[in-house]
């Protein structure tokens, strides 16, 4: 069994499922069967044990398992390098949601210490192709696996930019408001701009020299502009302070890590991933969860948990056996789904293979 890894799995009336329980005794756990049966669904509820909204990014109320809309839990065992956590997560209609650690009350931050996980789902595909917003929620999710306190940053950053967005739609003029916030937003933004930047400098080096049949990316992180982003605070608060007129006339701020963009270069071709074919875009992606893998392996001493949804259809018998190949040698628990058996042909004997279908009570496993 990985070092970091879940060791037993509960749901409650989470999205398509009465109950279910699994305890895997792999590294890798294959779900298959039909779409729409609820294999995502583990997944989902298994990102919900890491900050945030999960892999589809729902609204608390919306997993919940209809007709009886009861709320939902999740809860996990789960074996770190020092020691083993209990940890569960629940919502009740209209409630929010709220999470427990070893029976103790906690705030959702604190899950990004104790479980390190990671996610590749079919809609992410057009990563490369879409807006920077999803490219910089990819990016801030591997550099959480490294700076659990990253979250908290990103908290604090968007907190003081809502205040910020309101004081220049309401046209207000008293620079002293605009100073208190633009200290706050300096000091937690060139935090996560030093963060994203260790975690690409990270994923670089995990990539040279890798033995690997997917493609080294080029990474690089640019402010909107174009610009290397700002890393120390008293350059981004001076950034801040002298944008207010141009901010006021947008009514809204137009500089600093919430504008940044990922840029991938897949290195072999020196072609710009969105201008690469839909197969090579893939391949990139998987490239750099496996760099992050590896990385966080070196640096952590284990490597994340894998979510990866439907990654298997997407690639040839090479590319498959070479995927499941560096996972094992990862030592890395990974979940992933399909909609056949036969895709994970070559794993018998090293993995949990579960069937998952559907009937009138719901989702069942097994």
């Amino acid at each position: 069994m990985p070092d970091l890894a879940i060791t037993g799995l509960w749901l409650s009336h989470f999205r398509s499922y009465k109950s279910a329980f699994i305890e895997p005794d792999a590294g890798i756990i294959a779900l298959y069967g039909p779409n729409g049966a609820g294999k995502t669904n583990i997944l989902e509820a298994i990102s919900m044990l890491s900050p945030g909204r999960g892999l589809r990014r729902a609204a608390a109320d919306d997993m919940m398992r209809h007709p009886e809309n009861l709320g939902w839990k999740v809860s996990a065992k789960i074996n770190t390098l020092s020691t083993r956590h209990e940890v569960s997560t629940k919502s009740m209609p209209d409630a929010g949601r709220f999470v427990e650690i070893d029976g103790k009350k906690k705030p959702q931050i604190v899950l990004g210490e104790i479980a390190r996980i990671l996610w590749l789902v079919p809609v992410m595909d057009r990563l490369w192709l879409e807006g920077a917003s999803e490219r910089r929620r990819f990016l801030d999710r591997m550099v959480m696996t490294f700076h659990p306190s990253h979250a908290e940053a990103s908290i604090k950053y968007e907190k003081s930019m809502r205040e910020r967005n309101r004081l220049l739609k309401d046209q207000v003029r008293d620079g002293a408001w605009f100073d208190a916030l633009e200290k706050q937003m300096a000091q937690s933004g060139a935090e996560i701009s030093q963060n994203r930047i260790d975690v690409l400098a990270r994923l670089q080096k995990a990539q040279i020299g890798a033995k690997t049949a997917f493609p080294q990316a080029d990474l690089t992180l640019l402010s909107a502009d174009d610009h290397q982003p700002e890393l120390a605070a008293d350059s981004l608060f001076a950034t801040l302070q002298s944008g207010r007129t141009r901010d006021m006339a947008a009514g809204r701020t137009l500089s600093g890590p919430h504008r940044a963009d990922l840029h991938a270069v897949y290195a072999a071709k020196n072609v710009a991933a969105k201008s690469c074919s839909t197969g090579e875009q893939k391949a990139l992606l998987i490239s750099l969860i496996l760099a992050n893998a590896r990385a966080l392996a070196a640096d952590y001493g284990a490597p994340p948990i894998l979510l990866l949804d439907e990654v298997a259809a997407h690639l040839d018998a090479d590319r498959r056996a070479a995927l499941y190949a560096e996972i094992t040698a990862l030592n890395a628990q990974a979940w992933l789904t399909g909609t056949g058996a036969e895709l994970f042909e070559g794993l018998e004997g090293d993995a949990m293979i579960l069937q998952v279908n559907d009937n009138e009570n719901g989702s069942v496993i097994g």
